[in-house]
């Protein structure tokens, strides 16, 4: 029988974390639940649940279909070393990695380099990563692509031609090419161009299953750096932000293509460049989005907007809001700041605090614990508190004016962007205890002279992932 779904912490989720999205059938009396699968263990199902507690399930009870792909995950994670990061900041959309046993301090020049990958051509999509396979996008000539890499040897194994890159309409003068990281999610892959070129394509193969267009097909708008946001997919779902004034967010069937809802009485404008948060609030699954002018939940149902709060971005908002029960945090650059939002239960928003600590610029925020860790336009990397809005530590020098972090194993991994410099940096409240230190290389001659190294780190599976460009390097920092 299916168990009772109990709340647990995310301290629990191992290296067998699979993060995969799907409708589950109980074969007895079938009952369907939706949820995240974080891994299995004893023949129980541990699944994350929309609400964001943990379920347990007996494997047994599940359908055939279900055990048949369980069955087939665990011969995946158990060849590709149980590494999963299907998504942009991951399957819980916070940046932080499941991985443990780490290296806590660097030799000189950093960690062993294992690899350098040469092809991923022009731009500063993020990595995904399934089955021991990177996937990431890029304009190679004309082309949007995507591209797939085998992590362990980085090597490529196929690279898809989405759509063409002209140059033209998304400030190319900053370096053209794809912003977007695509998504993983039930042997597919979810991409999306810099022109509103969008694709699901077979995560083996690279074929090319169904396409869309943000602004063909919905009405939408781009903001001047193009779109960037990165697909979200939600068990059967796929949801996008294609912005404009017909229909500011979107659900597809993530199988067919075929629209589900759109929310039409959101009419945000510009996209903007956030991506999408799915979390459930006061009993309600939503999907939470900064756009320039204000943060919306809206109903993962149906699409109606739920609830709305003021934001008076400038220039480009980019951040990925974080969501911790009814309070969200949300920050942008250009002298924005930030702020903590409660959702009442009523529908109503109130601000918690609003101050100008944090400025993110696009190099994102993490939230460990009671605390949250990021680069602060004018203030370096700084770390601020939850609950006040209070900047706790700032450290500014070379290495630490501007760029992006992302957590793993209770250290930040901290990417200068100005030049590649990559810091060790332990996760704390108590100051900046730095421990170790290297620049990435190679690094592009072809990026334009505007540009920088914007593509944020990645570590998952013991391997630090860089990238400038075309090139792609993959560190070892397993501490093995």
């Amino acid at each position: 029988m299916m168990r009772h779904f109990l709340i647990a912490l995310v301290a629990v989720f191992g290296l067998s974390h699979f993060a995969a999205a799907r409708t589950w059938t109980q074969a007895g009396s079938g009952k369907k639940i939706e949820a995240d699968l974080i891994k299995v263990e004893g023949g129980v199902a541990h699944l994350k649940l929309p609400n964001g507690g943990v379920g347990q399930v007996d494997v047994i009870s599940l359908s055939l279909e279900d055990q048949e792909f369980i069955s087939g995950l665990e011969k995946t994670s158990a060849a590709s070393g149980g590494a999963e990061w299907p998504a942009f900041r991951g399957a819980n959309g916070d940046d932080i990695s499941p991985d443990t046993g780490l290296l806590d301090k660097w030799p000189e020049g950093g960690p062993e380099k294992l690899w350098v990958f040469e092809e991923a051509g022009m731009g500063y999509s993020g990595f995904s990563i399934a089955g021991g396979i990177l996937y990431t996008m890029g304009t190679q000539g004309e082309d949007v692509t995507v591209t797939a890499v085998d992590t362990a040897t980085g090597k490529k194994l196929w690279s898809t031609k989405i759509g063409e890159d002209d140059q033209k309409g998304y400030s190319a003068g900053w370096g053209h090419g794809p912003r977007s990281t695509p998504t993983f999610s039930d042997g597919h892959i979810y991409a999306l161009g810099p022109k509103g070129n969008f694709a699901c394509l077979s995560a083996d193969s690279g074929s090319k299953v169904w396409s869309k267009h943000l602004v063909d097909d919905f009405g939408g708008k781009m903001g001047g750096w193009g779109f960037s946001a990165s697909p979200l997919v939600d068990g059967p779902h796929l949801i996008l932000a294609p912005g404009g004034e017909e229909a500011g967010m979107v659900a597809l069937d993530k199988l067919t293509g075929k629209a589900i809802w759109k929310a039409d009485d959101l009419k945000p404008g510009k996209a903007e460049y956030a991506t999408i948060i799915p979390t459930e609030i006061h009993g309600k699954k939503q999907y939470v989005r900064l756009f320039e002018k204000e943060l919306v939940g809206v109903s993962a149902e149906d699409g109606e907007v739920l609830w709305r709060s003021a934001w008076d971005g400038k220039t480009a908002v980019i951040p990925t809001p974080i969501v911790d029960g009814d309070e969200i945090y949300v920050t942008s650059g250009y002298g924005v700041g930030c702020k903590l939002v409660k959702v009442n239960s009523d529908g109503t928003t109130d601000d918690v605090w609003v101050n100008k600590e944090m400025k993110n610029h696009h190099g994102g925020v993490v939230k460990v614990g009671d605390y949250l860790y990021g680069f602060s336009d004018g203030a370096g990397l700084i770390c601020q508190e939850w609950s006040t809005g209070e900047m706790v530590w700032n450290e500014k020098g070379q290495f630490t004016s501007k760029g992006s972090v992302h957590v793993a194993d209770n250290h930040l991994y901290a990417l200068n962007e100005q030049d590649g410099t990559l810091l060790l940096v332990e996760v704390s409240p108590d100051g900046f205890t730095q421990k170790g230190q290297f620049t990435l290389d190679p690094q592009s001659s072809n990026r334009n002279p505007k540009g920088k190294v914007w593509t944020h780190p990645l570590v998952i599976g013991g391997k630090l992932f860089l990238r400038d460009q075309e090139y792609i390097v993959a560190y070892d920092v397993s501490g093995k």
